[in-house]
């Protein structure tokens, strides 16, 4: 299965969260922008979906708001990553809450 790339307008808006948070690497995950902290994925793109990595008390939250599982493969969700709802994808303040707690998140992590 082919996967699709990122809309241009999703990558822009990525970009455009992402320079928020200058001490976050940036770097591509699996041909999708994404950004790391320690070493240690954060958030990211994959085809049409924005992903951020979470703590268990996050992603509860992520979900009553709309997130949902993160599956890059049908059937194989990705553990600790939701999928951000289109409401907090498409407005960029809600985007960057939501990376600044994978950010906050991602610190907690072992480095690798």
């Amino acid at each position: 299965m082919a996967w699709e790339k990122s809309p241009p307008d999703l990558v822009d808006a990525f970009d455009r969260v992402l320079a928020r948070f200058p001490e976050v690497q940036r770097r591509k995950m699996f041909g999708y922008p994404a950004a790391f902290v320690g070493g240690n994925m954060v958030t990211g793109l994959h085809q049409q979906n924005w992903v951020v990595r979470l703590s268990t008390e996050d992603i509860e939250r992520a979900r009553d708001e709309g997130a949902t599982s993160f599956e890059p493969m049908a059937g194989r969700p990705m553990k600790g990553f939701v999928a951000l709802p289109a409401a907090a994808r498409d407005d960029p303040d809600a985007a960057a809450s939501w990376v600044e707690r994978a950010i906050e998140f991602g610190r907690t992590l072992p480095a690798k």
